[in-house]
């Protein structure tokens, strides 16, 4: 994956609040309140992990419900983004700094679907956090939620130090391009709340539920960017990515392996798979979603809930 290193980057819309008093460190960590994409990527391992080992009762943990301990709050959150804008000024920053390169990704994800919508279109912004965050939207979360996407105030949360536990922890390849994956499934959950699509999930989980289906749609319109990725121009009116090859597609087809609900389950849930506990996708599931909006390059191939097969 490469960036054009003319291109002039717009952090804009990222706010870096690590280290200026916007997180919240320590405690327990877990789901963010609200529904539809409000839990991260990876959100579900505490759910395994608390339940399974800890013996934490996560009962109520359905939509809008949380962990002990993580409260509502919403205020004195206050970004620091000096750093970003000196440092991350063109493409050439994104080919060897991953903060640079993920406010990249998300210029191109702002590019691609700006031009996929005719009129309310609305960029989400995007957040990063060190330990813990205070949302103004979905209450609190710590880095273990994973990256998670809220709907109540259409931002983007990530801890950047989870692309390194993809690897370490997850056996992921990893990769930059494994981080654009990340990015774009939450970007696409911005997606599905500018449609209302997100309404549909519910709190139910299993092989067929709408949180499994709502995640894998998440995943289509990741490659459904994926293919546009190289051809969308930017302001300067050239692609802000230059070039992506087959080994960073294979690279977010592993990074998509390696978070499905039975992978986690069966190497760090426990090693028991209980399909009535999926939340977003088998590993084959969400490779193939992944897979299918690459392929068509079209958000309307992307319709899971319509789907009678998920498989």
């Amino acid at each position: 994956m490469r960036f054009d290193e003319n291109a002039r980057l717009d952090t804009s819309g990222v706010d870096d609040l690590r280290g200026s008093g916007g997180g919240r460190g320590g405690g327990v960590g877990g789901r963010v309140a609200g529904a539809g994409g409000g839990l991260g990527i990876v959100g579900v391992i505490l759910y395994l992990l608390l339940s399974n080992f800890a013996g934490v009762d996560v009962s109520g943990m359905g939509a809008g419900g949380g962990y002990p301990g993580l409260d509502q709050v919403g205020s004195g959150r206050t970004a620091n983004n000096s750093s970003l804008q000196q440092n991350c000024a063109t493409g050439e920053s994104a080919n060897t700094s991953t903060d640079c390169r993920v406010v990249a990704v998300v210029n191109s994800l702002d590019d691609f679907w700006a031009t996929q919508f005719s009129s309310g279109f609305e960029r989400p912004r995007t957040n990063f956090f060190s330990g813990g965050v205070s949302t103004d939207g979905c209450g609190s979360a710590s880095s273990d939620s994973g990256p998670f996407y809220c709907p109540a105030d259409s931002e983007i949360y990530i801890d950047l130090t989870f692309f390194q536990e993809l690897q370490t922890r997850f056996g992921a390849q990893g990769g930059p391009f494994s981080q654009a994956y990340v990015m774009a499934h939450e970007y696409g959950h911005h997606i599905q709340n500018l449609l209302g699509t997100n309404r549909k999930a519910g709190n139910d989980t299993g092989l067929t539920s709408g949180s499994v289906r709502l995640e894998l749609q998440a995943d289509c319109y990741a490659g459904v960017w994926t293919n546009h990725a190289t051809t969308t121009p930017g302001p300067s009116g050239r692609p802000l990515i230059s070039e992506l090859n087959r080994s960073d597609i294979d690279a977010a087809l592993d990074t998509a392996s390696r978070i499905g609900d039975d992978y986690i389950q069966s190497n760090l849930g426990g090693g028991r798979v209980d399909e009535s506990q999926f939340s977003h996708g088998s590993s084959a599931q969400r490779e193939k979603w992944f897979t299918t909006g690459l392929r068509s390059g079209d958000p309307d191939s992307c319709d899971t809930f319509a789907a009678r097969s998920l498989d």
